[in-house]
């Protein structure tokens, strides 16, 4: 199902719980919008479901509450930016509110680091403290 562009603000995000998923945020890059599971295609957030530290988990979380912030001050716009999906079958989107990426704004409050072709070891990063600030 094509997500719809611009996405009206009506729309309200809250965290995932257990069960089906419609319009509900997982972490701090991926959430589900209308029943399809957007992957936020510019960055690359710390884990909270397999997090390899506390530091880690306690950054995802983070995160993610900032991702559902983000989501629900207003329209955004899902735009397309290389694949469609990963490998995972998510939709690779690159979401932006007059014209300025979610995820950079997440990258900006080191929530998140830019998308580099792979996930980096948020654990090792913290550690050595040269993860985003």
């Amino acid at each position: 199902m094509p997500l719809p562009l611009p996405l009206l603000s009506a729309v309200l995000f809250a965290l995932c719980g257990p069960g089906p998923r419609t319009t509900c945020v997982v972490d701090g890059d991926t959430f589900w919008l209308q029943g399809e599971k957007v992957r936020l295609a510019d960055i690359n957030a710390p884990e909270t479901h397999s997090a390899g530290c506390s530091a880690e988990q306690a950054r995802g979380e983070a995160a993610t509450r900032r991702l559902i912030a983000l989501l629900n001050q207003g329209a955004f716009e899902l735009v397309t930016e290389g694949r469609k999906r990963d490998r995972y079958g998510r939709q690779l989107r690159v979401a932006s509110r007059r014209g300025k990426s979610l995820g950079a704004q997440l990258v900006a409050e080191g929530l998140a680091e830019p998308w580099r072709g792979r996930r980096s070891d948020w654990c090792a990063l913290l550690a050595q403290g040269t993860a985003p600030r």
